[in-house]
Formats: C-alpha cells, structure tokens, sequence
C-alpha cells in the first residue's frame, strides 16, 4: 500500500480554493460562453454542416480524459498534473483564438482547425474538473470537506447563468475570438496561485501507466459519445454508422475490463466498485447527469420559444434554479462539516429533484414566468441536496491513493450520463414534436423549410397558438420521462451505508495489518 513520503503542512486552504475555483469557472464557463458565439463563428468561417462539432469536440475531449487525469494525479502527484492540466487548457483557448486567422495556413481551414482546437481544450478542461475535486480531497479531511465542495457547487451555478450573459457580451461588443483569450489572463492567475500556494502530500507509488487500458477506455467513450451526439441527428438510430460504434463501444470495453483487472496500476480500478457506497453513488451520478444535464436543455428552448425571452434573458431567467441549488449546496456542505452525516441528504435531492421534474411536466402555453420560476427552484434545491455529496460519498469510499481515480470516475458517470440524457431526451422531443398538430411545421425541407426561431416571431393568431403549445408539450413531455430516472435517485441512496467521514488524511501506520490499514483508510467505525 502506498504511504506518504511527504506530509506538507497544512497550507492556507482558503487561498488556494481562490485559484480552483477560477479553474473549475474556466472549464464550466467556457463551452456555454463559445455556444453563444457560435453563431458568429459560422458566420465567419461558413462550415454551418460541421458547426456542432466545435462543440462536440470539446465534451469529446472533456470525457475521454477525466478518468485518466485523476489516475495520473494518484501516481505523479495532484500539483503537478493540474498545473499541467492548466496549461493544456490556456495553450488549447490561445490556440482556438488564433483559428483561421491565417497563422496555421489560411481561413479556409478556420473551422477544422478551431474543431482540432477545441479537443485540446476539452482535454485540459477534463484535468480542470477533477483534478479541483481531487485536490480538495488531498487538502480537507472527509469531516470538513462538504463545505469546500458546496462552495465549488456554487462556482458550476454561477457558471452556467454568467456563460449566456458573458458570451452574449463578448460576441456582441468584441470579436468571437475573445470567447477564448478571455480564458488566459484568468487561468494565468489561477495558475500563479496554485503553482506559489499549493502544497499536497506527496505519495509513493510505481509509475506504471496503464496506456493498454487508457487507450481502450479512450476508443470505448469515444464511441459512447459519437452514438449519443450522430444517433437522431446525423444517422438514424438504426443505421450501419449508429450500429457499429455501439458495437466499437462494447468490444473495446469489454476489453478494457478484462485489461484492467490484470493491469498493475489500472486506469479505473475495478475493485472500487466491489464498495456498495462507490458502486450505488456512481449508479446516482450517470442518473443525476443524465436527468439534470438532459432536460435541463430544454428550459432555455422553453423560455425562448414559448415565454419569448431572448438568449440573454434566458440565462437570467435561470437564475431561480441556480439560487435554489447555490444556497442548499452550501447549507448542506456546512451540515455535513458540523454532523458529518450525509446519508440523508442523497436521499431527500432525488425526492426534491423528482418533485421538480413533476411540477415542470406542468408547463404549458399559460404558464407564467413566475409559476415557472417556482417550479425550477424546487429542482435547484434537489439538484443542490445531491451535487457534491455524490463526490464526497465517492472519495470516502475509497483509500486516499486512489482519491483521483474515484474523482474521475464520478465526474466521468455524470458526463456519460448526460451525454446519453441529452440524446434519448431530444429524440423524444423530436418524436412528440413530429406527432403533434404543428409537426409539418418543425420537419426539414419542404415549402419554406422548417421552422425557427425567425420563424416563430412572425407567427400571429391561432397558428402561433397551434405551434407553441406544440412545442411546450413536447418539453412538458421530456420532463415527464425524467421523473422515471430521477425516482430511481432516492430508491438507491436508501441503500447508500453512512460510513463515519475521517476527520483527517493521515494515512494509517506502515506497520498497521491489512485489516486495520484499510479500515483506517476507508474510516471504518461503529455507526451508532
């Protein structure tokens, strides 16, 4: 078992939060920032059939490299892998800039080369977001380390309601590019601080990559991310495209398994999943992502559509939500500090968050902005109850050497499931959409081709009526099959065993016996 080499000393937590808050901004703000500017960007280099692609590339790259940042965090050292993470980041944002400027061969090629870019990006952004959560693992105890991660859930609500409005901003006061260059004086900061402030223990371990597996794994997300982006929209869920990724997708997995349960140091270590805590919260992260980051979606399309609100307006309009999951993130991350039980808190979010899934299957032609705000501060408030206590309920069931794999696994399940809840719920959109009244109105092709939001503006009388409602039953519609992901949420956090928070890192002795290194590892103790 791997012990500390070095235990530094304590440093100012509250200093260094500063800089991983600023990280974990850049790798939230960023895509829904360069969304915004999307529009523009096309614009400029043409490419509209390859658009989404730039965003694509980036959750691509996000995905494929969360679960292998937190593993080389554990072998090489948190410090030095985020501060590298940083770095691929800022040089990723200058070089997404620099797209089609002419310094990389012309703007002909401006689009491919903002795509290629943007994976970059998405690779240092995976780094951002676990190494944050790993980090603040290696520096808070498990007692204590609620609050932190409450203040880190607060910094993802801030994120996702300032993007609209800072994008909106820049792309209509400054050029597109600054979507990205704004990215490098802030991660300068964050890097100067970390890299000046941040001392972490030091752990031995045998530097042996598990590149078979890493490659494996990276084939098999790859894959999982291409049928849930192509399966609807580019390919029919049937086709030979469709059907052979999904077969990639299980072989190479299958395959990654079996690699990983032979492999000296693997990638995603399997024996985390033979702890009930670790497997039931890594079950409730892909469901929570794949209910929250899915449907969520759709309140913008929603608000622009059916309640009228600009893209701008949209954003402040989701405020309700974002306040309601920023003030219960924090209350709870305190309560845990001060209990240090946390077993009733998963439990209660998948109840609220159902409740709020419930209530916005209410939303129709007539109803108001401030009915609508209600029904979304019930689901912020689940959504707060379960955000970070999922990543502390996982990095408690596991050993401190593998805090980095676990963080990654956790961050990876969310990503993974809203990648699939962000497909299965626009193909039902989609569907319901195509089956309603207005539906030839909203199919491609044909006399005019299909309807936008241009389009809608002009719409006068019972026509407009017609159509709106059509499209506010087709989200009320997708919000309806969230609540029977979301039920399941609160069903397996029963089963969730509260296991005593540690209330410090230190490792056990060296010449403790397994059975008592692991039970100090893991904070073992009669719950009364």
């Amino acid at each position: 078992m791997s012990q500390p080499a070095q235990v530094a000393a304590r440093p100012n937590v509250r200093v260094v939060l500063f800089g991983l808050m600023i990280a974990m901004m850049l790798a939230m703000l960023d895509n829904m920032i360069v969304s915004t500017a999307l529009p523009r960007i096309v614009f400029e280099f043409g490419g509209a059939d390859h658009f989404t692609w730039v965003v694509t590339a980036y959750v691509l790259g996000t995905t494929v490299s969360t679960p292998i940042w937190g593993k080389l965090g554990d072998l090489y050292g948190r410090k030095a892998v985020f501060l590298t993470s940083v770095v691929v980041f800022l040089v990723g944002s200058a070089l997404c800039g620099m797209s089609g400027s002419g310094f990389f061969g012309g703007v002909d090629t401006g689009m491919i080369e903002l795509i290629a870019f943007r994976a970059v990006q998405g690779l240092g952004a995976g780094g951002l977001m676990v190494g944050v959560m790993a980090i603040i693992g290696d520096l808070v105890p498990p007692r204590e380390r609620g609050r932190y991660q409450g203040m880190i859930a607060g910094i993802m609500a801030i994120a996702m309601v300032a993007g609209p409005l800072v994008g909106g901003f820049i792309t209509d006061h400054l050029s597109w590019r600054w979507a990205f260059y704004v990215n490098l004086p802030l991660g300068g900061v964050a890097l100067l601080v970390l890299a000046t402030t941040m001392h972490l223990p030091k752990y031995r371990t045998e530097h042996k990559i598990d590149w078979l597996g890493a490659a494996l794994l990276s084939v098999g997300i790859t894959a999982i991310v291409l049928v849930t982006t192509w399966g609807g929209n580019e390919y029919d869920w049937a086709s030979p495209q469709i059907l052979g990724l999904a077969a990639l997708a299980l072989v190479t997995l299958v395959a990654f398994g079996l690699v990983e349960r032979r492999a000296p140091e693997p990638i995603l270590p399997l024996a985390l999943f033979a702890n009930r805590n670790f497997a039931l919260i890594s079950v409730i992260g892909f469901l929570l992502g794949f209910a929250m980051f899915g449907a969520m979606n759709f309140l913008p399309l929603y608000q622009q559509t059916v309640q009228g609100a600009s893209a701008t307006n949209s954003g402040l309009l989701l405020l309700p939500l974002m306040f309601g999951m920023l003030v219960v993130s924090l209350v709870v991350g305190r309560a845990i500090t001060k209990t240090g039980r946390y077993r009733a808190f998963p439990i209660a979010g998948g109840v609220v968050m159902t409740a709020g899934m419930a209530l916005l299957t209410r939303l129709d032609l007539d109803t108001s902005k401030v009915v609508s705000s209600l029904y979304m501060v019930v689901l912020g408030v689940g959504m707060g109850f379960l955000m970070q206590t999922s990543m502390l309920i996982a990095q408690n069931s596991v050993e401190q050497k593998d805090l980095g794999a676990a963080s990654g696994a956790a961050t990876f399940f969310r990503s993974i499931g809203g990648s699939f809840g962000v497909s299965l719920f626009g193909a039902i959109f989609a569907n319901r959409l195509a089956d309603s009244a207005a539906g030839p109105a909203f199919a491609g092709g044909g006399e005019g081709g299909a309807m936008n939001l241009e389009k809608l503006k002009e719409l006068t009388g019972p026509v407009r009526e017609v159509v709106l409602g059509a499209l506010s039953d087709a989200i009320s519609h997708v919000f309806f099959w969230a609540v029977f992901f979301t039920v399941a949420v609160p069903v397996l956090a029963w089963f969730i065993k509260e296991v005593p928070l540690r209330s410090a890192n230190d490792a056990p002795p060296a010449d403790a016996s397994p059975e008592d290194q692991a039970e100090a590892a893991l904070g073992k103790a009669p719950v009364a």
